[in-house]
C-alpha cells in the first residue's frame, strides 16, 4: 500500500469529483469539483477519467509526502505551481513523487481552485457514488470531513509506474460577459430590473463559497413579490431574494429553494465563474438555448479531447534529443555572406 500523507493544507482542501448524482430527489445536493475543466486536465495527465476524485484546493496549496511507495501525480487550475523538495514542477505535467519526497502545492495565483491527481485515484469508500465532500452534510471526503494534517490517503500501487506526460493544450481564458439563459422565473421581474440585470456591472461579494456567490449591484426590483413555491435549484441559478441583490448558486447548493430565478448561468461558463474571486466584477449576456446547448457540447468535446493532447515529458538533455528539437534555424560559417548582412 501506499499512502499519499497530508502534511499541511488549507481548512477547506478537500476530496471532490464530478459529484453526487442522482440523489437530489432526497435533498441531497450533487457539490463536486467547482471548476470541472481543471479536474479534467489533472486527472488526464494521470490516466485517470475526467470525473475521478482528486484533491481541491481553495485559495491556500498545501504539503504532501509519499510513503510506500512512489507516486504519480498531477497539479492543474488557477496557474497553481508545485515543487518537490524545492525542485519547480513544469505546469501542467505529470511528475513522480518519490517515496519519502515533498510535494509542496502552491497557492492559487489566477483564481480560487486547483486539483491534485493521483493516478489510479484513491481507495477510499464513496458515499452515495461519490468521494465529494460536502461540508453542511458531511458526506463524502475523508470519513466525512475535509483534509488535515497528518491524513493518509490509500493510493493504488499497481497503476503508478508510466512514461510522465504533460498537456501540450492551448488554455484561453475567456473574457466579456457571463452566458445567462433568462428564466425561469423571470416573469416575476419588471422590464426595467431585467434589463438593468443585463446592462450593469455586480460585483463578487466576501460572502462567497461553495454553496453560493452572492453579488452586490444595482437592486433587481419584483414584479410579484420575492416568494415563490419551492422548486429545483440547478447549478449556476441566480436567485434573487427580497434585498434584490442576486446569489449565484453554486456546486453545493441547496436542492431546492423559494426565491425568484432571473437567470441561469450557462454550464459552460460555470468553472469561469467559479474561479473568480471575491471583488472581481462581472456582466451577463442572455443567450438562446441553441447557444448554451453548443457550449456545454464544444466543453465535453475538448475535455474528451485532452487524453489526445498529451506528450511525453522528456527531461534528458542528450545531443539526440536536442537536435530533435530543432532548436537551431540554420548555421553559417564566418566566411559566408549572410555573416556580412
Amino acid at each position: 500500500m501506499i499512502d499519499l500523507v497530508v502534511k499541511s493544507c488549507g481548512p477547506m482542501t478537500a476530496l471532490q469529483d464530478r459529484g453526487r448524482i442522482g440523489y437530489q430527489g432526497f435533498g441531497v445536493s450533487p457539490s463536486g469539483a467547482m471548476d470541472r475543466r481543471a479536474l479534467a486536465m489533472a486527472n488526464a495527465l494521470v490516466g485517470n477519467t475526467p470525473d475521478m476524485a482528486a484533491i481541491e484546493f481553495v485559495n491556500l496549496g498545501g504539503a504532501f509526502t509519499a510513503e510506500g511507495g512512489d507516486l504519480r501525480l498531477a497539479v492543474a487550475g488557477a496557474g497553481t505551481s508545485a515543487s518537490i523538495d524545492g525542485t519547480p514542477v513544469p505546469p501542467l505535467t505529470a511528475f513522480m513523487l518519490r517515496e519519502g519526497q515533498t510535494l509542496d502545492v502552491g497557492h492559487p495565483r489566477t483564481g480560487t481552485f486547483a486539483y491534485l491527481a493521483v493516478a489510479g485515484g484513491l481507495i477510499i469508500e464513496p458515499q452515495l457514488g461519490s468521494l465529494s465532500f460536502h461540508l453542511r452534510s458531511r458526506l463524502g471526503g475523508l470519513k466525512g470531513a475535509p483534509l488535515q494534517a497528518g491524513n493518509r490517503l490509500p493510493c493504488r500501487p499497481e497503476v503508478q509506474a508510466g512514461e510522465p506526460m504533460q498537456l501540450t493544450v492551448d488554455i484561453v481564458e475567456e473574457t466579456g460577459p457571463l452566458r445567462v439563459m433568462l428564466g425561469p422565473q423571470d416573469d416575476y421581474f419588471t422590464p426595467d430590473s431585467i434589463r438593468l440585470f443585463l446592462d450593469s456591472e455586480f460585483t463578487i461579494s466576501p460572502q462567497a463559497d461553495r454553496m453560493g456567490f452572492q453579488l452586490t449591484g444595482p437592486k433587481l426590483e419584483h414584479a410579484k413579490g420575492f416568494n415563490i413555491v419551492s422548486d429545483g435549484i440547478v447549478d449556476g441559478h441566480i436567485q434573487v431574494p427580497g434585498s434584490g441583490q442576486p446569489i449565484v448558486l453554486m456546486r453545493d447548493r441547496q436542492t431546492a429553494g423559494g426565491y425568484p430565478k432571473i437567470a441561469t448561468v450557462i454550464s459552460a461558463d460555470l468553472a469561469r465563474f467559479a474561479q473568480m474571486r471575491s471583488g472581481t466584477q462581472v456582466r451577463f449576456k442572455a443567450v438562446e438555448r441553441d447557444e448554451a446547448v453548443a457550449a456545454a457540447r464544444q466543453l465535453k468535446d475538448w475535455i474528451a479531447s485532452l487524453p489526445s493532447k498529451l506528450t511525453p515529458v522528456r527531461f534528458d538533455l542528450t545531443t539526440e534529443h536536442l537536435l530533435s528539437r530543432n532548436l537551431i534555424g540554420g548555421t553559417v560559417d564566418a566566411l559566408s555572406s549572410a555573416s556580412h548582412e
